[in-house]
Parts: C-alpha cells; sequence; structure tokens
C-alpha cells in the first residue's frame, strides 16, 4: 500500500452541531484527514450525557457513544450568546472551508448563522445541514429526530412489521448515520466545485427526505394498489416467501433471499430434499404461487423448523443458496468477517476498559484506516484553538474568567 496523504488533508470543517446526524458527517470528514474543530456550548452536546439510554455507565472518560459520534476531532467551548464567544465563532468560520450544523432555521438567522448571511460573507464556504424535514414546506420548522422524522413519518415505522405483530422497536442512531453520509457526500461535491469556481453552496438532507428516499423502491410501486405492497402485509402473505426470516429447529432465525424465485425454487426443493415439489405446478412458476401462497408459506414453516440453524447453514452453503444467519449484538461483535474487513476497532480508555468501537463503512485501497482516537472531552481543546486564532494567553484566560470560554475539567485528565 503506497503512502498517500489522506483525501483532505488541508481541509478545515467546522462543526455546530449536537447528537447524531451532523456529527457522525463530521467525523466521517475527519477520517478522511480534515480538520474538524467541534464549537460546543459551555453544557456541551446532548450526547456526551445519554449513557442510560444506551445502558452504559456514566462516565465521560468511557463515553463510546460521544466517541463514535466525534472520534478525531477537536473541541473548543464558547459561549457564542456573548459578544466574545461570537467573535471567535466566526473567526473559527473564516477560517472554514466547510461549516456543519444541525441547528434549526429560526436560531441560525437569529444567530447571523444562517447561509445567506455566511455566504455573503465567505462565499467560499461550503454549508452543510442537517434537518428533520427539509427547509421548505409548513413542517420545516418542527424538531426532528430519527425516531419522529425519519422511523414514523418517513414510512417505516407504519409499514415494515408483520401486520400481525407490532411496530419495531426502533434502534437510536439507525437514520441519523445514513443522513450523515448523505450529506458528507453532498458537500465533498460542494467543496469540489467550490475549489474550481470560488462558489460554495448550502447543501441540505433531512432525516424525513432520507427515509422517503431509503423505502422508495416500494414506496413507489405502492402507487398502483397491488395487494403485495401494501404495507403493512403479513408474513403469510407476502409474494415471496424464500426473502423471509424463518425459525430453526433451535429457535434461531435465518433470512433466506432468494429473490429469482423461478431460478431457486427448483434447487431449494432439491436441496431440501422434496424432488417431487420443484415443478409442482401448485408452487411453481412465481406467477402460480400467489394462488397458494398462505399454504406454501406453512409448508415452509414447518420445512424450517425440521433442522437447527447450523444443519440450515451447511445446507445452503453446500447448494450455494444466498443467505444469513439474524444476528444479535453479542454475535455481531465477535464476526470475524467485520473484524477482517475493518469495521471494528478495540479501544482501550483510560480507566483500562476495552471496547468494541466502529468504524464508518468507507475504505480505501491506497490510504490506511485513521487511528481511532477517542472524542475531545468538553472543551479539551479551547485554549489551544483560541490561541491558534491569535488570542494571547491573558485574553484566554479572561474569556475563561468572564464564562465566555471554558475548558477541559481538569477531573478528566488522563
Amino acid at each position: 500500500m503506497s503512502e498517500v496523504k489522506r483525501p483532505l488533508e488541508g481541509v478545515k470543517v467546522l462543526e455546530l452541531a449536537t447528537f447524531i446526524a451532523a456529527p457522525c458527517c463530521a467525523r466521517f470528514l475527519a477520517d478522511l484527514g480534515a480538520e474538524v474543530i467541534k464549537v460546543e456550548a459551555p453544557a456541551g452536546d446532548p450526547l456526551r450525557y445519554t449513557a442510560v439510554n444506551e445502558g452504559r455507565p456514566q462516565d465521560q472518560k468511557e463515553n463510546t457513544s460521544y466517541d463514535l459520534e466525534n472520534a478525531g476531532k477537536t473541541c473548543v467551548c464558547l459561549n457564542t450568546k456573548t459578544p466574545a464567544g461570537r467573535e471567535a465563532l466566526e473567526k473559527l468560520i473564516a477560517e472554514a472551508d466547510i461549516f456543519i450544523t444541525n441547528w434549526r432555521q429560526n436560531p441560525l438567522k437569529k444567530a447571523g448563522l444562517d447561509y445567506e448571511t455566511l455566504h455573503a460573507k465567505y462565499p467560499k464556504l461550503v454549508y452543510g445541514f442537517v434537518s428533520g424535514y427539509g427547509e421548505k414546506g409548513p413542517d420545516k420548522d418542527l424538531p426532528g429526530f430519527d425516531f419522529t422524522a425519519f422511523f414514523a413519518r418517513g414510512g417505516i415505522l407504519g409499514t415494515l412489521f408483520d401486520k400481525d405483530a407490532l411496530p419495531m422497536l426502533t434502534i437510536a442512531g439507525f437514520g441519523d448515520h445514513q443522513v450523515g453520509m448523505y450529506l458528507a457526500s453532498g458537500v465533498l461535491a460542494a467543496l469540489y466545485r467550490a475549489r474550481e469556481t470560488g462558489i460554495g453552496d448550502r447543501v441540505v438532507v433531512s432525516l424525513f427526505h432520507s427515509a422517503i428516499w431509503d423505502v422508495s423502491l416500494l414506496l413507489q410501486a405502492s402507487q398502483y394498489g397491488d395487494p403485495t405492497t401494501q404495507y403493512p402485509l403479513s408474513r403469510r402473505t407476502l409474494p415471496n416467501p424464500l426473502v423471509v426470516a424463518h425459525k430453526t429447529k433451535d429457535d434461531k432465525w435465518l433470512q433466506i433471499a432468494m429473490p429469482q424465485y423461478n431460478r431457486h425454487y427448483p434447487i431449494f426443493m432439491n436441496a431440501i430434499g422434496h424432488p417431487e415439489l420443484a415443478e409442482d405446478p401448485r408452487y411453481y412458476p412465481q406467477t402460480n404461487l400467489q394462488a397458494n401462497i398462505e399454504e406454501f408459506y406453512d409448508f415452509l414453516v414447518k420445512e424450517m423448523a425440521s433442522r437447527t440453524l447450523d444443519e440450515w447453514c451447511k445446507l445452503m452453503d453446500a447448494n450455494d443458496l444466498p443467505y444469513a444467519v439474524a444476528q444479535t449484538w453479542d454475535q455481531l461483535l465477535v464476526d470475524k468477517q467485520a473484524w477482517a474487513s475493518g469495521c471494528f476497532y478495540e479501544m482501550e480508555y483510560p480507566n483500562g476498559a476495552k471496547r468494541t468501537m466502529v468504524r464508518p463503512p468507507v475504505i480505501f485501497e491506497e490510504t490506511e484506516l485513521p487511528p481511532y482516537n477517542r472524542g475531545p472531552y468538553l472543551g479539551e481543546q479551547t485554549e489551544l484553538v483560541l490561541k491558534n486564532l491569535g488570542y494571547t494567553d491573558e485574553q484566554v484566560a479572561a474569556m475563561i474568567a468572564a464564562g465566555e470560554a471554558v475548558p477541559m475539567d481538569p477531573a478528566l485528565k488522563d
């Protein structure tokens, strides 16, 4: 592997954002080599304090959620509501190539941090904005979280569950991470154009629109009214039972994936010891299956329950049939393929604990994976950042004394 610079070395990113979607975008840019400065209010990013929601100890020295979204960044803690804090923020924006935020529109305009204001001052600046519902329309100012704007209103929670069951338990950060990566692709495209033309742009990615994009294949198909697209559906009426997860003899779940039903059905029937059904006109081809779908589904459930998970894996492998075990978190954390392909990193914290951390999913052939540094403690680089902006030691001390800037809590020193 050749030694090359990281793709974004020399690029400066300023982040004024909280929680997950926008920060994870900036974290990815940091992984690519950008210098990312995260500006936090004196109270800190709320993500620093969500440990109970995630079943973790409330320990700022071992904050896996915060580190996941903020690894590789520098943190400056400013009270931007004060003149001095706002002046320091303005100096940071002036030096930035990319500005990332998820503040709602009204606070941005009130603070003079909206796109129009900043574009007039800094024409080359790329402005990346994460929104709940977008920047236009009657609901543009609503607060948005992935639980609401992505899962619920975005057409996932109300559709993608078995008709005979309850809506799924949503997973925190699921939609946020998709939004963050979508935003990264947009701001990098805008940065390329800004470097070519000297003109920046505003890139907007919303949780709502992202969810609509994610379900778009069947969302678009649903307008034709076919019963097979009118979610939520019952598992027993899906048009292809060979793309459903089934329970095995030992109560494990196996996801099979044979979307080309007519191709895979005869192979599968022979593999499971039912050659007499390989061309049974009740179940083959797929157009005939639809009149007998529940009957075949019940047969398949019984058949899947006749073998253990290990037996099914061997059978599927022997016949080159696509499948995957429905893994739980504990299984995924020790998945050999995940470790081999660079999904994980073992982080050792100051307290001696070793935790498995997840890397962003973009891998470069000619650039090694970056070091996985923990996210900064609140205000950890406040003094350094201010001095780099030209503030003297006396000015920095005065700002800290006045509450205009906040340094790191000495108790957090490793």
